[in-house]
């Protein structure tokens, strides 16, 4: 659009800022475009009207202002050499009987697919049509279909399903009871990992976003009857490589299942330990590493994780080198880690690679920085403890004085 041109204030919406596409009148009296005022209302916790600031609920009328949008768009049309784009009559909108409808059509195989990507389609529009969907119990018939994909050992639809329950999301109490009635729901996001299929990055990402969604909800019941091949798999997700969001769902699963210690030595049994080093080694973003440490720290805390993690020539270094750098979430595991480590593992080794490493300055710098006194006292207490061999070592002192 020309500079020069003249908007009429009464097309701009309030919120955006932007002429509207799709004018609708809430109770108020005030006009917005739908598109902003249906996220203020969902994403706000005060859901006032912007412009009135006068109560308005999450599911209050929006009126569609059909003469204001037909002046839009015939002011759009007559302004168009000036490089004004026209504004199109929006689509009708999507109700719960039209997503039931379609649903009904996923019971046909020969229009399964085209069906899924209407449904795929319709939730990546916007927030009003994803939460149609879920009154509408989509979530439940999509992880269902999952599940049937995996009786049936097809991927045919899978990427939809996947894609679609990322998009709408699925609501707690849906999870608890899904979990009640169909367990196979774990084993078939289990076997949707360890699949080969097309965009095998796009498609995991998914699995193990949706199966964080089902984990955090799931009840002790369902984590402790995680198997073997769970672990396994998520360990190679974790080798093979996904995307950012991927590797953090999958982090968080392994992290929210933790807490038992069979699910701990099952971790270890499978690798998970190393593989979360070699991670780590790849200088991820700050999230992940927060997640990859916050699990090396629960495994550390059973023998055969710390065995494993100082297996790895990598791992002092690695932690040692977080420390100050990240965030104060991983400062604190970092230095549970070393805690677990000398307080347990100290050969005399690990104290020489503690030192080589530069772990001993990275603790003394802890003492000496702005941060939590907890932690501070988690540091004095390992160096305190194992001040004797440091003393011993003819480079340790070159490496106190040297501090980074």
């Amino acid at each position: 659009m020309d500079i020069d041109i003249e908007v009429p204030r009464f097309f701009i919406c309030p919120i955006s800022l932007q002429i509207m596409r799709d004018p609708v009148t809430a109770i108020t009296g005030i006009t917005y475009d739908r598109e902003s005022i249906e996220h203020w209302l969902s994403t706000s916790e005060n859901t006032a009207c912007p412009v009135t600031k006068q109560p308005l609920q999450k599911d209050s009328d929006l009126t569609p202002n059909h003469t204001l949008r037909r002046l839009i768009q015939a002011w759009c049309t007559e302004n168009a050499s000036h490089g004004v784009d026209r504004i199109p009559t929006p689509k009708p909108r999507l109700d719960k009987a039209s997503v039931l409808k379609l649903m009904k059509n996923l019971s046909r195989h020969e229009l399964q697919i085209k069906t899924l990507s209407q449904l795929e389609s319709l939730a990546a529009e916007n927030e009003r049509n994803r939460r149609c969907m879920v009154d509408a119990g989509l979530p439940r018939a999509m992880l269902l279909l999952i599940v049937a994909c995996f009786k049936k050992g097809q991927v045919s639809g899978i990427q939809e399903a996947l894609s679609i329950l990322c998009f709408i999301k699925i609501p707690r109490s849906e999870s608890r009871v899904f979990f009640s009635e169909n367990y196979k729901i774990i084993e078939s996001l289990t076997w949707v990992l360890g699949c080969k299929v097309e965009n095998f990055a796009t498609v995991k990402s998914h699995a193990a976003s949706v199966l964080k969604m089902l984990v955090q909800e799931a009840g002790s019941g369902v984590l402790e009857r995680l198997k073997p091949e769970f672990f396994v798999t998520i360990a190679g997700v974790l080798r093979e490589g996904i995307t950012h969001q991927g590797i953090n769902a999958a982090l968080q699963v392994l992290l929210d299942a933790c807490s038992w210690g069979r699910n701990r030595k099952m971790m270890v049994e499978s690798s998970v330990v190393f593989e979360l080093i070699e991670l780590e080694l790849g200088s991820p973003e700050r999230r992940t590493t927060e997640l990859n440490l916050g699990v090396l720290s629960q495994l550390c805390c059973c023998a055969e994780g710390r065995d494993q993690f100082l297996s790895h020539g990598g791992s002092i270094a690695v932690v040692a080198k977080r420390i100050l750098r990240v965030s104060p979430a991983v400062d604190d595991r970092a230095t549970q880690i070393l805690s677990l480590i000398c307080k347990f593992s100290a050969t005399s080794r690990v104290i020489q690679e503690m030192v080589d490493f530069k772990a001993v300055p990275k603790l003394c710098l802890l003492l000496q920085a702005d941060c939590a006194p907890f932690l501070k006292d988690k540091a004095r207490e390992i160096l305190k403890s194992l001040s004797d061999e440091w003393k011993n070592s003819p480079c340790s002192f070159s490496f106190l004085s040297s501090l980074e």
